[in-house]
């Protein structure tokens, strides 16, 4: 059971998210919050496996709320907003976020983005998918990346495909490899490397090519 918190500070809105994440199978919504202090006060003492984090709340904003989830490694979070901005999607993604969608997403790929967080996945809206390649292509040089040599040359290759946006069932697929191993690889190159989410390794992957 995926257990999740929702945070948006308009009701009707979070309560029509609750009543689609309730309705999905194997899903259980365990709490709500307004604000961003109070939805880092309820995953601690929930412990949800996702946050579903909106951006702009009073007090403190979505990501600073992420921030704090993601470093104190409370639990992933996924942020659903409004708004289609850069400065947004890169400071979600910067704080540790490990995807970014957009409210107008359907219901199903709601449901499918959230499972897909508490697996490890990331999930980035196609449009916002986009604008992080390029630019990340066209950002500079990457810096050093502490970690690096301590992987193992499977482990290169993982990371290197994360770098292509790739799910753990299309790396298994490439490399000849079980979804469960390439999810084990993934977890190690992660917690090597001193990253919160594989859609962080993806970024980081993508400048190093």
């Amino acid at each position: 059971m995926t257990r999740v918190l929702v945070a948006d500070d308009h009701d009707a809105v979070r309560t029509g998210l609750v009543m689609i994440l309730g309705a999905a199978d194997g899903i259980e919504v365990v709490g709500e919050a307004g604000d961003g202090a109070t939805a880092v006060r309820r995953a601690r003492d929930l412990r949800p496996d996702v946050v579903l984090m909106d951006v702009r709340m009073p007090g403190t904003d979505g990501i600073t709320a992420t921030a704090e989830l993601v470093r104190d490694r409370v639990c992933r979070v996924l942020v659903l907003t409004t708004f289609d901005l850069d400065e947004y999607v890169f400071a979600a993604l910067r704080a540790g976020a490990a995807g970014f969608l957009l409210k107008s997403v359907d219901a199903d790929a709601l449901v499918d983005a959230v499972r897909g967080v508490a697996a490890g996945e990331g999930a980035l809206a196609p449009g916002v998918t986009r604008r992080v390649i390029e630019a990340v292509a066209a950002g500079a040089p990457a810096p050093e990346l502490p970690g690096l040599d301590d992987l193992t040359e499977r482990e290169r290759e993982v990371f290197g495909l994360l770098g292509e946006g790739l799910s753990n069932a299309e790396i298994g697929t490439r490399l000849f490899l079980a979804e469960a191993t390439v999810k084990t690889h993934v977890s190690r190159v992660l917690t090597k490397l001193d990253l919160r989410s594989r859609t962080q390794a993806a970024v980081r992957a993508a400048r190093l090519r």
